[in-house]
């Protein structure tokens, strides 16, 4: 590499170079995209429109399906417009805001999830103090929790990454503006930076992480306490959505963000992150519909009263 300069822009090189390919990646991924979109934003609506569901576990589910929308939709419009593009640019301010706001959002779905073990653990393992302990307040405040936890990595790390020196030239090896490529650029020391990508992230998938074994911990040792077959089945189809969501998002980002930088394949790594940029928001509302009979009558009672 050459010396560091002063950056203006960065070049995305994206995930291929040939036109076909590009054409067929992008009406593939723009079905992706719609279909999140569309997905998750009506199963906003259903929750909104359906008093069965207005229950503090479908306002985390709601919740989720935003969070997905915006996640999706800070990658996935940009690498759009670069596969039809030659010149795969992006300017260091649009970088550093697209970055800022990912971590924002990976965040806070970490803490989301983690809140809503914590729903599951409250309603199976204390029913009859549910509807006090998860109150509309509290709620709330979890909510606010997760992106205000979302808010402190964002300022942590990107304030560190813009204090760096990228070496010319000011390539990027992946389709948006992600750290570990980002770090791999830096023509000085990034060894502090690091160790703070590795902390904040560490820190907010480690105590997620304990909040979600703890809670279905003390679910299960509750459902092994249930007589009856029928409650527990019904105890644990209430959590299998979440637990599979749950596997889906951590296993794919622990795999990019608590590993050594320069591990693993470039090809390798990007599909890891459209897994989890692009694939995950757009199964989750599947995840959580398909197998949950609540979803599946509710969506079927405001399909009936639809003229």
């Amino acid at each position: 590499m050459e010396n560091s300069s002063m950056v203006t822009d960065f070049i995305l090189l994206g995930m291929t170079d040939n036109p076909q390919l590009g054409v067929l990646l992008f009406a593939v991924f723009l079905i992706v995209y719609i279909v999140t979109v569309l997905g998750n934003l009506g199963l906003v609506i259903l929750i909104r429109v359906s008093p069965c569901l207005h229950t503090p576990m479908y306002f985390f589910l709601s919740n989720l399906s935003l969070l997905d929308v915006c996640f999706s939709s800070i990658t996935i419009p940009k690498t759009l417009a670069n596969l039809l593009s030659k010149l795969q640019a992006v300017s260091f301010l649009g970088c550093m805001t697209q970055m800022g706001l990912f971590i924002i959002f990976a965040s806070a779905e970490c803490n989301l999830l983690a809140s809503m073990a914590y729903d599951r653990y409250t309603a199976i393992c204390h029913p009859l103090l549910y509807y006090v302990t998860m109150s509309r307040v509290r709620c709330f405040l979890l909510v606010a929790g997760c992106y205000f936890g979302g808010l402190v990595n964002m300022v942590s790390v990107t304030t560190s990454i813009i204090r760096l020196s990228f070496c010319q030239p000011h390539v990027l090896p992946h389709f948006f503006c992600d750290i570990p490529p980002l770090l791999a650029l830096a023509c000085s020391d990034p060894w502090v930076t690091q160790v703070l990508v590795i902390g904040c992230g560490g820190f907010t998938l480690v105590t997620s992480i304990v909040v979600i074994l703890v809670s279905y911990m003390s679910v299960l040792m509750t459902i092994l306490g249930i007589p009856s077959a029928s409650g527990k089945q019904k105890a644990f189809s209430t959590c299998a959505s979440h637990i599979t969501a749950v596997g889906l998002y951590y296993g794919t980002t622990m795999y990019t963000y608590l590993q050594p930088f320069q591990h693993g394949s470039q090809a390798g790594n990007q599909m890891v992150s459209v897994f989890y940029t692009m694939v995950i928001p757009m199964i989750n509302p599947l995840i959580y519909s398909l197998r949950n009979q609540e979803v599946k009558v509710a969506l079927w009672k405001v399909l009936k009263q639809s003229p």
